[in-house]
């Protein structure tokens, strides 16, 4: 299945969307190399201030290197989630920084989830990046711990898609999630079924 392309390679960022630095060279690289590797994005970003963007499928390392390609290429600043314990060396804090990574401590009693709710509802501008299998094999049920973060944060979800049949990378309409999770995330995952991971499908 295929959706209508752009114009261009990748898409044009809203006013709200949360940005880094102009940096015209990191721009180009991640251009240059998403061309290369024959992708194009299609969709639109919503013009949201603070969102938690999931992407699937998830089936392949490759996911991460085009996903950090769009990242670089748009300038866009998405948040991910990493071990605090990997922030102990200076070299890594700082380069993880750079990254777009938040430092998580996984024995603090709120968990998680709920530091993370707290950090977007403190935050001006946070499009945090998830990946809801949790895992590059393919899985029954996604965790849940998106939507429990979204859900506390009052935040929409916004899907995000791999389609390696086309080369695509994909922007959904971002969705306003209720009070029932199961529900939810039924929605969410038959919105993806249209498409093929490098490896497999949702």
């Amino acid at each position: 299945m295929t959706t209508p392309a752009t114009d261009d390679l990748v898409l044009p960022l809203p006013p709200n969307a949360p940005r880094v630095r102009p940096n015209a060279f990191t721009r180009w690289l991640g251009r240059t190399l998403l061309r290369l590797g024959g992708w194009r994005m299609v969709g639109e970003f919503p013009d949201i201030p603070k969102l938690v963007l999931i992407g699937a499928p998830h089936s392949s390392n490759w996911d991460g290197i085009w996903g950090l390609l769009v990242k670089m290429a748009l300038g866009l600043d998405i948040k991910i989630l990493g071990k605090d314990a990997l922030f102990k060396v200076p070299v890594m804090a700082h380069f993880l920084h750079r990254l777009g990574v938040i430092p998580i401590d996984r024995s603090a009693a709120h968990g998680v989830v709920g530091q993370m709710t707290a950090t977007i509802r403190d935050a001006d501008r946070l499009w945090l990046g998830i990946a809801p299998e949790g895992t590059r094999r393919k899985v029954e049920r996604w965790k849940t711990g998106f939507w429990k973060i979204a859900h506390g944060a009052n935040v929409p979800v916004l899907p995000a898609y791999f389609h390696y049949p086309d080369k695509v990378i994909g922007i959904g309409p971002p969705f306003h999630l209720s009070d029932d999770m199961a529900a939810d995330i039924t929605r969410i995952r038959a919105w993806y079924r249209p498409w093929k991971g490098k490896n497999h499908d949702v």
